[in-house]
């Protein structure tokens, strides 16, 4: 799997794992990392596209996870 922004980590290990705080933690960091917000749409409409496994694996696809 290739990472899109491998250099901006996201720590979700240990916090709350609920969808809203999934989104709210990348968003911030990709934000953070001054990531365009058109990107940030695309990332946030892919993410909400599916279930919650669907939202982790999008996660995982855009930033690293830790």
């Amino acid at each position: 799997m290739n990472t899109k922004y491998p250099e901006i980590e996201v720590e979700l290990v240990g916090q709350d794992g609920n969808a809203f705080a999934v989104l709210g933690a990348v968003r911030k960091e990709l934000r953070r990392n001054d990531v365009s917000d058109k990107e940030i749409k695309e990332f946030f409409d892919e993410a909400t596209a599916g279930d919650y496994d669907h939202l982790l694996r999008t996660v995982m696809e855009w930033v690293t996870v830790f």
